[in-house]
This record gives C-alpha cells, sequence and structure tokens, in this order.
C-alpha cells in the first residue's frame, strides 16, 4: 500500500526541519514530497542574518579588555560580573536560536545548522565566539563542507574550546589535531598516533584574539618538514585540512553520519556508499547530498517512517510549531533543556550529543511526556535539573529557573499563552467521529493500533474545544510522540 502524500511531507519535515508547523496542516496532502522539498530548499536560500545579544555593557568590557594594561587590573569582583554577564548572554543566544527553530521558514537551514552544531561541538563561555561560531555553522550549513570545516577550524570558540592556544613550536598541544581527525573528518581508527602528532605540529600558531579574529603566530609555528599520510611537506594547518578532504573517508563519515541523524540510525552500507561517492564528487556539496537524501524514494520507505527518537530540541520545538505560543518566562525553556539533557550551546563534550535511544531513560521518558501538560498549564514543573557542573561551566546558579509557583520545593509554572483558536481553526471541517484519527495523524509518525481506546476519560467531550485541547495533549503524552 503506498504511503500517503500527508505522511511523506510529515516526515520531510520532521527530517529537514522541525515537524510541520500549524498553518502547513492544510497543503500537506496537496504536494508531492518532490515539490514539497523545492520549496524547503527556497525558504532557506537567504544568508541568515547575524545573531548578535551582546549588550554594549559587554562590547565595551571587551573592548578594554582588548588593552592588556586594563586586562590586567580587573578585580575579583570584576571578574565574576563578567562571567555572570557572559552567562546571561549565552542564555539569550540559546533562547533566541531555539525561537529561529519555531518560527523560521528557513526550516532546512536551521535544521542542518543544528546538526552541524552538535558535530562541530563547542562549548565556550565568550559570548561573541559563540556567537562568531553560530553565524559560521548557519551561513555554510547547506555550502561547501571544505568551507565549513576551515572557517570551524580558524573560530576562536573551536580554537580555545581544544586548547590550540598552547599549541607552540617545541611544545605542540595535539588535542586540536586529534579531534579534528576523530570526530570532525576521518572517524576513529582512520589515522594514527604519529598523523596527530605531525598535524599538531603544522596547527601550532593558530589562535585567535579576543575579539574573536582568527590570528596566525608566526613565532609559535612549526615550518620544518613534516609526514602525514605518508606525505612530506612544510605543511601548515591548512594544508592538513585540505589533505583531509582529498581522503575519500572523510565523504564516508560524513554521509554516514549525516545518514544515521536525518535517516535511520541503522546505515544502509550500500546506499551511504553511493551518496559518500558522490558528495567526494561534488567536492562536498552539502546541498546536493542532501537533495539526494530527501528527493529519494528510499527516504520514504516504512522503515525510515517514525524510526528516530526526537532529541530534547526537536520535541520542544516540534511542539510549539503545531501548538502556537508564547511563554511568559523564556527561562523555562533553559530548564526544560537541562531536564531533557540537550542544551544548545552546551554540548557535554566535544562529541557533541551521542542521540538516539540515549535520550530516553526511565526519568527523561516520563518528563517528555510531560511536557505538552506543563505547556497547556495542566501541570507543574516540579524537578531538578542534574548539578553536573562541568558541563554547566559554572551555571549552577545562572538565574536560568523559571519562578517558583505555590510551596513546592522546586515546582514551576512554564505558563505559556497558546493561540488554541489557530490550532483549532485547523479541524473546521472534520466530523466529531474523526477527530481523533485527524490528530493522530498529524501529529504521529508512528500507527499504534488501539491508540484512541487507551486515552478513555483523559479527553474532556464537554465541548467540541475542550475536546480538540485535550486529545491534542493526550497524544503529544504519549511514547509515539517521541518518535519522528
Amino acid at each position: 500500500m503506498p504511503v500517503p502524500n500527508q505522511v511523506k511531507n510529515q516526515h520531510l519535515l520532521w527530517r529537514a526541519g522541525f515537524g510541520p508547523a500549524v498553518e502547513q496542516l492544510a497543503e500537506l496532502s496537496k504536494y508531492s514530497p518532490s515539490q514539497y522539498y523545492k520549496a524547503i530548499v527556497k525558504a532557506s536560500g537567504k544568508k541568515p542574518a547575524y545573531i548578535n545579544v551582546a549588550g554594549e555593557d559587554l562590547v565595551s568590557i571587551y573592548e578594554d579588555l582588548m588593552d592588556a594594561g586594563k586586562r590586567s587590573k580587573l578585580s575579583a569582583d570584576d571578574r565574576r560580573e563578567l562571567a555572570r554577564k557572559q552567562r546571561e548572554a549565552v542564555r539569550d543566544l540559546n533562547i533566541y536560536w531555539l525561537k529561529e527553530m519555531v518560527a523560521s521558514p528557513a526550516q532546512l537551514r536551521e535544521k542542518m545548522a543544528f546538526f552541524w552544531h552538535g558535530h562541530f561541538a563547542s562549548r565556550n563561555q565568550n559570548i561573541f565566539y559563540n556567537q562568531l561560531l553560530l553565524q559560521v555553522i548557519r551561513e555554510n550549513a547547506l555550502g561547501n563542507f571544505g568551507t565549513l570545516l576551515t572557517e570551524v577550524s580558524h573560530s576562536a570558540s573551536m580554537l580555545i574550546f581544544l586548547n590550540n592556544q598552547q599549541n607552540r613550536k617545541g611544545r605542540p598541544n595535539e588535542n586540536f589535531a586529534r579531534e579534528v581527525m576523530e570526530l570532525f573528518t576521518l572517524g576513529r581508527g582512520n589515522y594514527t598516533e604519529n598523523d596527530i602528532k605531525e598535524a599538531a605540529r603544522a596547527f601550532t600558531g593558530w589562535t585567535a584574539n579576543a575579539s574573536g579574529e582568527f590570528v596566525f603566530r608566526k613565532n609559535f609555528h612549526d615550518d620544518g618538514v613534516k609526514t602525514f599520510f605518508g606525505k612530506k611537506g612544510n605543511f601548515n594547518g591548512d594544508d592538513i585540512l585540505e589533505l583531509l578532504l582529498k581522503d575519500k573517508q572523510t565523504a564516508k563519515y560524513i554521509t554516514q553520519k549525516i545518514y544515521r541523524f536525518f535517516v535511520n540510525e541503522n546505515v544502509d552500507e550500500k546506499i551511504t556508499a553511493s551518496l559518500a561517492d558522490r558528495f567526494f564528487k561534488s567536492n562536498y556539496d552539502i546541498s546536493d547530498l542532501m537533495e539526494s537524501i530527501f528527493t529519494s524514494d528510499w527516504f520514504y520507505n516504512e522503515k525510515n517512517i517514525g524510526a528516530r527518537i526526537k532529541s530534547p530540541i526537536e520535541l520542544l520545538v516540534g511542539i510549539q510549531r503545531m501548538v502556537p505560543m508564547k511563554l511568559d518566562n523564556d527561562n523555562s525553556l533553559m530548564l526544560l533543556q537541562k531536564l531533557l539533557g540537550q542544551q544548545l550551546l552546551y554540548p557535554p563534550n566535544v562529541a557533541g550529543w551521542p542521540g538516539g535511544k540515549s535520550w530516553i531513560d526511565s526519568s527523561t521518558l516520563m518528563t517528555r511526556m510531560r511536557i505538552p501538560q506543563m505547556f497547556t498549564d495542566r501541570d507543574e514543573l516540579n524537578l531538578t535539573p542534574k548539578q553536573d557542573d562541568d558541563q554547566m561551566m559554572g551555571r549552577k546558579n545562572d538565574g536560568t529557573a523559571a519562578v517558583p509557583v505555590g510551596k513546592k520545593k522546586n515546582a514551576y509554572a512554564v505558563n505559556a499563552q497558546i493561540d488554541w483558536p489557530q490550532y483549532i481553526s485547523k479541524y473546521t471541517d472534520v466530523k466529531r467521529e474523526n477527530l481523533i484519527p485527524a490528530i493522530k495523524q498529524n501529529l504521529l509518525q508512528v500507527n499504534t493500533p488501539g491508540l484512541e481506546r487507551s486515552l478513555g476519560t483523559t479527553v474532556d467531550v464537554g465541548s467540541r474545544e475542550a475536546f480538540l485541547k485535550t486529545a491534542t495533549v493526550q497524544l503529544m503524552s504519549t511514547p509515539e510522540y517521541q518518535m519522528c
């Protein structure tokens, strides 16, 4: 039995974006996936605007810090205040980008940027470094992988995060060179320890200044002959990146990672080999690779639909796209990210988030299933995130918790103002007896027989409006809604 266009297009929107928005529901069955994909690509064609959340006070402080004499005179209190302002700014950047994922028509670009954010995982308290790296990723998300790799490798955020400012002639620091090969290009086991040592020598002198500009300190650079991948030469860092791109293993590694993220955790070796070959021959054209995936017949096979567990960000963004809302307190979004284990701009380490089944355990599943209730004020957020301060980078008391309500300890209200009329209007022509099947079709990518009956008395039958609201919340609160 052929898969209907609506199912295919919802599958496409969950993988090439963050799920369907409520205003798209009426058109999902009208167009073929290839037509829909063309529209998605067109909507992501413009260069993204630079996201700047740093206030004038932070800019002024950093301009002063460019002066080494003033920097050395900062008191302990000044340093603490600076750190606080930085944390607040990084939080603002997190929320701003999350809202872009919800509202932006450039869904493909933001979804690809989200993928690259996990691939080129970097954690830094400097708001300017964060903003610059995010812009690099969003600008190049659908461009050329070689350009993206080079610009990320030149970014202050990544160089500082991976300690390359300590990489000097005669005292090489191998951290940056190792991760460039293990995580960004080749994958583990496709290089030697000597390759790492020689690459580290090539990257000596690469650093950045306080404003985030790439700096090459020639007097720190080892300009001797290196041997890398069996080739000898006076290689610098850019030469190493070029040699990595000339290795087909890079195309294979990136293609397989993209397949796991956008298609299925179980990699089809035959398909990914063909995709990797095309990716390599296209000189790493990301848009071409994604078009090959999203316009193929096999992408829409039933085995790939509803086969992925939504990441916390996909879950939070997807709910807000389907049920439009405005939050009284944006800090609740930070708390929800912490509880679910995925905070934008705060990856657990340079390997990023492992994804897949790691998103679900007995604790996180229950929290996930409560989130629709929290958004609709039917439940309070009374959980406390894990206090992993190595990951939190001193943010245990950064003011990102929502405002407590009542007398319960650690109880928070999300306080979302939901635009129910816009959502309910999409079901005006649906008969009462067909409402739950219609809602289920729009919300779920997994078809579970008998799910309607399991809702039972949890659905309010007092009025059509109450019925629609409660049925939607209950279906979003099921294990099936966790899949996309």
